[in-house]
C-alpha cells in the first residue's frame, strides 16, 4: 500500500517529480546522488492523510521557519539517485509533515527515507515563499553543464551579464524565462550562507539561482515548470558554447529586438 493510492491529484504530482528525475539524469545534470527535489503538497492532503501515525521520530529542521506550520512536503532522499527516484520516486524519497512547532518535522510515507541533506536549505526557500504570498511549490537543485561551465568564468558571473548573454541566444529563453539568472559567488554546499545567499537572489525577483562552479536552484509554481526554465537556459548556453567552438562569437539579439519581444509578451523585466 502507498499513500498515493486513490489520491489521483496527489500521484501526479509526485509522478512529475519521477518525470524531472528521469529527466535530469538523462541529460547528465544528476549524476550519482546529485540533486534534491523538494515540493510543497500541503493542498493534496486529505483528512485520511492528516490522521496518518508518523513512521519516524521528530527531527529538527535546524531553524524554525513559521510560514511552513502545518505543511507537507515531498523530499528526494538523502544519498539517493535521480536515476532511481523515476523508477520509483516512493521509494527514493518520503512526504513529511512539519509540526506545529515549526522547527521540527516527521517522516508519514511510505517508507523511512530520510529526506536531503539540503532539506534545511529547501524549507527556509518555502518558507520564504510563502510570507511572500507566492504561488510557488516546488524547489529544483540540479547540476546543468553548460550552465555549470559558465560560472568557471569572472565575465559571466557578474550581476545579469549571463541573463543579457542567454536572452540574446534565441527569443524563447526570454520569453519563458523572463526573470533571467540569478547570481551567487561560490559558497559551501548545503551552508546556512548559500541558503541566505539564494533567498536574497530570489527576493531580488529572479526564479533561477546560478551558485558558482556548483548547479541552479530553482522555484516555480511545480517542478516540470522549475525543470522547464533551467531547461530552456542551460539550451541558450549550449547555444552559445557551440557558436564559440566553431570559431566566433555569436551576435546575440539586439536590446531592440529583445525589448519587442518584452512587449509584445507583457514580461516582467
Amino acid at each position: 500500500m502507498s499513500v498515493l493510492d486513490n489520491r489521483p491529484a496527489l500521484k501526479a504530482e509526485i509522478d512529475k517529480v519521477a518525470e524531472v528525475a528521469g529527466y535530469l539524469w538523462m541529460k547528465g545534470w544528476a549524476e550519482r546522488n546529485g540533486g534534491n527535489i523538494t515540493v510543497n503538497i500541503t493542498e493534496w492532503v486529505d483528512d485520511g492523510m492528516k490522521t496518518l501515525p508518523s513512521i519516524s521520530e521528530p527531527r529538527p529542521i535546524g531553524k524554525t521557519l513559521p510560514s511552513l506550520k502545518g505543511c507537507w512536503f515531498y523530499c528526494k532522499g538523502t544519498g539517493k539517485r535521480m536515476r532511481d527516484l523515476a523508477r520509483d520516486p516512493m521509494g527514493n524519497g518520503s512526504i513529511i509533515r512539519i509540526l506545529d512547532d515549526c522547527g521540527h518535522y516527521e517522516i508519514v510515507a511510505d517508507q523511512p527515507v530520510a529526506p536531503t541533506s539540503e532539506l534545511p536549505s529547501h524549507l527556509a526557500v518555502h518558507d520564504y515563499l510563502l510570507t511572500k504570498g507566492s504561488p510557488y511549490r516546488a524547489s529544483l537543485h540540479t547540476h546543468p553543464i553548460e550552465l555549470v561551465a559558465l560560472t568557471h568564468s569572472r565575465k559571466w558571473m557578474e550581476k545579469d551579464a549571463a541573463t543579457h548573454m542567454l536572452w540574446s541566444m534565441i527569443p524563447e529563453t526570454r520569453a519563458f524565462c523572463p526573470r533571467g539568472l540569478g547570481m551567487v559567488p561560490y559558497m559551501l554546499p548545503s551552508s546556512v550562507e548559500l541558503a541566505e545567499a539564494t533567498i536574497r537572489a530570489i527576493d531580488e525577483d529572479y526564479d533561477v539561482v546560478m551558485w558558482e562552479k556548483h548547479g541552479v536552484f530553482a522555484v516555480d509554481t511545480d517542478v516540470m515548470n522549475a525543470f522547464d526554465q533551467v531547461d530552456v537556459l542551460n539550451k541558450s548556453a549550449l547555444i552559445y558554447i557551440t557558436a564559440r567552438n566553431m570559431g566566433f562569437e555569436p551576435e546575440g539579439m539586439t536590446d531592440a529586438q529583445m525589448k519587442e519581444l518584452s512587449d509584445a509578451f507583457g514580461l516582467p523585466k
